[in-house]
């Protein structure tokens, strides 16, 4: 069996961390078992779609190096979907109901004050075809309701959640069509799965009872349904549901200077036993993958730790995977010098002006007899091998100045700031002429 997985986005807005991550696992798994990735846009809801938001959740994807092996949309889809409908109305597993919404409300208001679970009385079902004519004479258009299957429990091995049972006579038959035409998303994306030959749902737990009615979708359709795997919810740093993970999105992430790596290596890892690495070879992450590994409790997002993620990748990024994001005339040796001390690669620009000067400085009092003489030796000492440890070294016999006394107005003169890249790499960068200059000027 070739494992083929799908991420079935609305394109009614941007991209959040719940999406990536959901997108993010089926592409893992896909990449793992040498599988196939779907991006299908739910695109059924005309009003809310938009084709930017389409494009937006493309150019993310890509971004994130999660690349589909192909894609389709809904929209496009309409034929297979009303020879479906066609054939379940003809079988009697969708049935039209004439019920307004004020109708449905006031009916769950009164199950509710008797105690009763609100689950649609299927009064629809009682109708002759003489009161479904006189509705339609007088105005009154169906939503269509798939009709659930009551002889049987509901049930399925969940790769995540292990078994599931659900009772169908408790759940209500879903609306799966408006009286507009418009489709809802239960039955398009189950005939979607089977006809795009879906092996695999990853999603939320959030669908765990969208799963169990379609699972009857399929038995209704005649096929056997995907394996499923419902991740548990991603909650905030301060351990509760975030609407601001409703909000946080690959955007955000992109202005905050955070690597695709980091975010893929977080998300990967997010509810499972494994720790958290600052793995940047997708195929790595990947070969790890595995649902046994992931818990039932929700799994915790935190910026802080993304961010510390982040760092750690960006300490292993060579030079080539970042010089067009460098400053002009910034070197692999630049590079390789400031890496270890930045959050961010954009961080790096910030070095390399230190490099270039100027640099503003303040110099206490008692050390501007020690910056002049390290000036002169600045001047005089090679160049050609290590020169910081050169000039430390003479300095420190001359002056009998050692540790920070010795190092910090050296670092402060030249550099501006009191801590940054080890100064026996950033020196050769800073060169002679502007060392010599600074230390004089300090």
């Amino acid at each position: 069996m070739t494992v083929v997985t799908r991420f079935a986005p609305s394109p009614t807005g941007r991209l959040h961390v719940g999406n990536v991550r959901t997108a993010l696992a089926n592409w893992l798994w896909a990449q793992k078992q040498g599988g196939r990735f779907w991006l299908r846009l739910d695109d059924t809801d005309a009003e809310r779609s938009e084709e930017w938001f389409a494009v937006s959740i493309r150019d993310d994807l890509a971004w994130l190096g999660l690349h589909p092996d192909a894609e389709v949309r809904q929209s496009d889809r309409g034929t297979l979907y009303e020879a479906r409908f066609a054939e379940l109305v003809a079988a009697g597993r969708i049935y039209p109901a004439y019920e307004t919404s004020q109708e449905l409300d006031l009916k769950r208001k009164i199950q509710l004050g008797r105690g009763l679970p609100p689950v649609y009385d299927r009064a629809a079902l009682k109708l002759t075809n003489v009161d479904r004519k006189r509705l339609e004479e007088e105005g009154v258009r169906p939503h269509w309701r798939f009709r659930l299957d009551e002889s049987a429990p509901i049930e399925w091995d969940d790769l995540i959640r292990g078994h599931q049972r659900f009772d169908p006579a408790t759940m209500s038959d879903p609306v799966i069509r408006r009286a507009d035409g418009s489709w809802l998303y239960m039955l398009p994306s189950a005939i979607d799965d089977v006809d795009m030959g879906i092996t695999h749902v990853v999603r939320g737990e959030d669908h765990v009872s969208n799963t169990a009615v379609q699972i009857q979708m399929f038995a209704a359709i005649g096929a056997a349904p995907p394996a499923f795997a419902h991740q548990a919810l991603l909650t905030g740093a301060e351990g509760k549901l975030s609407k601001r993970l409703g909000s946080v999105g690959v955007d955000e992430f992109r202005e905050a200077g955070i690597e695709p790596a980091a975010v893929r290596a977080l998300l990967a890892r997010l509810g499972t036993s494994d720790p958290v690495e600052p793995i940047v070879d997708a195929a790595e992450l990947a070969a790890g993958f595995d649902f046994a590994r992931f818990g039932r409790a929700p799994a915790r997002f935190d910026e802080a730790e993304l961010a510390q993620v982040n760092a750690r990748i960006v300490h292993q990024l060579p030079f080539d995977a970042v010089a067009g994001r460098l400053p002009a005339g910034m070197t692999e040796e630049a590079w390789l010098a400031m890496r270890p001390n930045l959050s961010s690669v954009a961080e790096a620009a910030d070095w390399w002006a230190v490099v270039e000067g100027p640099v503003q400085t303040a110099t206490a009092t008692d050390d501007r007899d020690f910056l002049t003489r390290a000036a002169a030796l600045a001047g005089e000492i090679d160049w050609t091998g290590d020169p910081w440890h050169a000039l430390t070294g003479a300095l420190k016999a001359e002056s009998g100045r050692k540790g920070k006394a010795l190092f910090l107005p050296l670092r402060r003169a030249l550099t501006g700031r009191d801590h940054g890249p080890d100064m026996a790499q950033l020196l050769p960068l800073i060169g002679r002429a502007r060392a010599v200059e600074r230390l004089y000027a300090a």
